[in-house]
């Protein structure tokens, strides 16, 4: 078993940043991808981010790529999404997500295990 638990979100004004960290614990070494997807109220849970544990290659969603860059660090069973540049459209609550690859990053059943969630919201 795996549990994930987030942290980081918060009230940030447009144009500003956030850090949100995924820290992992249990039987984390079976895990070869963590994600980070986000949701908004009446939206589907849509890809945000993801990297693998091994070579530490990243994929990112479109709508996010240049202004948020995924992380990880080893030896603290942490996975890190630096957030900047953020937009009101930003506002969701960020899950982090871990599991096997299988059916490739962007794919929500390839993963395993969920965390709660943290609330990111950005206003105008």
């Amino acid at each position: 078993q795996v549990r994930l638990i987030e942290s980081g979100g918060g009230l940030v004004q447009a144009g500003g940043s956030l850090t949100l960290s995924c820290a992992a614990s249990g039987r984390t070494f079976g895990n070869s991808v963590t994600g980070w997807f986000r949701q908004a109220p009446g939206k589907e849970r849509e890809f945000v981010a993801a990297i693998t544990w091994n070579f530490g290659n990243t994929n990112y969603a479109d709508s996010v790529k240049g202004r948020f860059t995924i992380s990880r660090d080893s030896a603290k069973s942490t996975v890190y999404l630096r957030m900047n540049s953020l937009k009101p459209e930003d506002t969701a609550l960020y899950y982090c997500a871990a599991g096997q690859y299988g059916l490739g990053p962007r794919n929500t059943n390839s993963y395993d295990y969920w965390g709660q969630g943290t609330q990111v919201t950005v206003s105008s």
